[in-house]
């Protein structure tokens, strides 16, 4: 995901207009390809070797962590532990190897259950999580988008400079699948 790419002083004009302008970006690219371009394998999956991700499958993951990461937002704007700690069975912290393992495994499941759908139901269901980010972000106050969330890793760390990477983290699965690794290990 994005890291350090925004500054602490970003404003929820820019927010706003970059996550438009992004989608946008992002939806005339997909909105083109036809079903069969959508849908091909492009990307090896990080979770099960037996599974690739198509466009549409990068598509439907970054709505997933745009609406996970609005749910982190309001948890911190209410005063409650932005992000959740990650902890073994026995309490100690998992290693980042272990964080991510247990993401890439929530990505697949999340990608698993809309394998399958029609683009178009994949865009409704990304409006939805964008609607509830723009919805979000006029509930915020100024001082609300500034605020830091301890521990995230994404931008600057302030709730509005990891909003505004929502738009790039569309852009990096876009580019990602538009290598296609899987042909060529072919």
């Amino acid at each position: 995901m994005p890291t350090g790419q925004y500054r602490h002083d970003v404003n929820r004009i820019e927010i706003e207009i970059k996550l438009n302008r992004d989608r946008a970006w992002l939806l005339e690219r997909l909105g083109e390809m036809s079903d069969n371009e959508l849908n091909a394998p492009r990307t090896f999956s990080e979770h099960d070797p037996d599974s690739r991700w198509s466009f549409a499958d990068h598509f439907v993951h970054t709505t997933l962590i745009e609406r996970n990461w609005n749910e982190m937002f309001r948890r911190h704007v209410a005063g409650d532990r932005g992000l959740e700690p990650r902890l073994r069975d026995d309490g100690s912290p998992q290693s980042m190897d272990e964080i991510m393992a247990s993401i890439h495994s929530w990505t697949e499941e999340w990608k698993a259950e809309h394998n399958g759908k029609p683009f178009i139901e994949l865009v409704r269901i990304g409006q939805e999580v964008r609607a509830n980010t723009l919805a979000l972000l006029a509930s915020l106050t100024d001082d609300e988008l500034q605020s830091e969330i301890p521990g995230a890793p994404w931008a600057d760390g302030t709730v509005g400079a990891i909003m505004a990477a929502n738009a790039d983290h569309g852009r990096m699965h876009y580019a990602w699948a538009k290598q296609d690794p899987v042909a060529a290990a072919e």
